[in-house]
């Protein structure tokens, strides 16, 4: 956060353009509200299950609850974002995340544990929609990718702190150490959550200058104020958002079984020790930090449909590793191969804003995240009974590759630039 502070200094002294202020400040907010906020369940997961005693039905459920609330909010923080402006749907929304974070160390039962996440998803929601779409209203077309990818850093950044930190952190705390985790990461996310509203803002606008990357003496016009009935009219009569939509639910479904399971899997199926699972937990988003720049840098380059093709067909070969090769390099290959593909957000973010323009962005990747979080919400449960019914994820990892051939199927329909 300090660094923050640095880049706001440089800009005063016009250094650099204030956009990449908003797209740094947005790295932070995801890295608590989505990257730790959401990801490191997976990581304390088999911990949580031990001392409360679950069953892989119940641990699933937990994360379905979570998916839940992050459902509800997407689609309306997004157009509540259109409406008042991210600013305060993000700084509101990550103080949200903090006490669902917090409430989540206090659990002693599965209902208790399924509310708190239910409220952090929540908070999710109205950060994780509004915050990378935020950049279709500060850079042009020709540098969104990049700057989304750079906002999507810090979903990266959760999973590497989530692999080394919950692990040191157990072993620190013995037992309960799960639950000082879960303290540890809703204090920082309510820290995030001042930083973030002190240094955002909607609009270049507000800093007296243009998009980064236009013409400095061009000029910019002061979006419309719109009522949220008119962006929903806008939004759901755009096709191009439809389609996006059905390519983001290939994603939605198949990443979220792989991503919730895999340590689980490791540990209580192939028999790998906690810090070498949590070690491949990390390689992922290790990977996936310049992995998501280079998706964005080259989506902006050869157009989101070509790039969504290639996407999924590196998270098809990711999934199917696990399901049909149990030595180590296979295993380690799959996470980084599903590192480099952990970027799919970040292409569906920067054609929303392709599609729909800069001010109507967040509540079209609102509507398309609500596509994506519908699948998402039935991944963990279909994935959890598979487990139950024939004691083991290789079918449920075998489905997800189903799954993310459709995706590059359907990205053929995208329009290309």
């Amino acid at each position: 956060m300090y660094a923050l502070t640095i880049l706001f200094h440089l800009w005063e002294g016009k250094t650099m353009h204030y956009a990449w202020v908003v797209a740094l400040t947005g790295l932070f907010v995801v890295l608590f509200a989505h990257g730790l906020g959401r990801m490191s369940y997976s990581v304390i997961l088999p911990y949580m299950k031990d001392a409360l005693s679950l069953d892989y039905t119940q641990v699933g459920l937990i994360a379905t609850g979570n998916l839940i609330g992050y459902l509800l909010f997407t689609t309306f923080g997004g157009f509540l974002a259109t409406r008042f402006g991210p600013r305060k749907v993000i700084s509101i929304s990550l103080l949200v995340t903090g006490a669902g974070l917090f409430l989540t160390g206090f659990s002693d039962t599965f209902s208790f544990a399924f509310i708190t996440r239910l409220i952090t998803g929540m908070g999710n929601g109205g950060c994780f929609v509004p915050m990378l779409a935020l950049p279709a209203a500060w850079f042009v077309a020709r540098k969104r990718g990049l700057a989304m990818g750079i906002v999507n850093i810090g979903v990266c950044l959760g999973l590497v702190l989530s692999g080394f930190f919950v692990p040191l952190c157990i072993s620190y705390f013995g037992r309960e150490g799960w639950r000082y985790t879960w303290y540890l990461i809703g204090g920082g996310t309510f820290l995030c959550a001042f930083f973030c509203y002190n240094l955002l803002r909607n609009d270049p606008r507000e800093k007296g200058c243009v998009m980064c990357g236009a013409d400095p003496d061009s000029h910019q016009n002061p979006p419309q104020a719109i009522t949220l009935f008119a962006a929903f009219r806008r939004i759901v009569s755009e096709k191009e958002v439809w389609k996006l939509a059905c390519v983001y639910c290939m994603y939605g479904f198949s990443y979220i079984i792989y991503l919730t399971f895999y340590v689980a899997y490791l540990v209580k199926e192939i028999g790998k020790s906690p810090s070498e699972a949590g070690s491949m937990f990390a390689i992922i988003g290790f990977i996936a930090i310049f992995a998501g720049l280079l998706w964005g840098a080259f989506s902006d380059t050869v157009g989101r449909r070509y790039a969504c093709i290639c996407i999924y067909l590196v998270l098809a070969v990711a999934y199917a590793l696990p399901a049909f090769f149990h030595e180590s390099f296979f295993l380690y290959l799959s996470a980084v191969m599903f590192g480099i593909a952990f970027s799919v957000p970040v292409l569906m973010a920067a054609a929303a804003g392709d599609a729909v323009g800069g001010q109507l962005a967040p509540a079209a990747l609102g509507l398309i995240t609500l596509m994506f979080g519908i699948a998402q919400t039935i991944g963990p449960i279909i994935g959890g009974r598979i487990k139950d019914a024939t004691g083991t994820f290789t079918y449920a990892f075998m489905l997800c590759t189903g799954f993310a051939v459709a995706g590059a199927l359907l990205s053929l329909t995208l329009k290309a630039e």
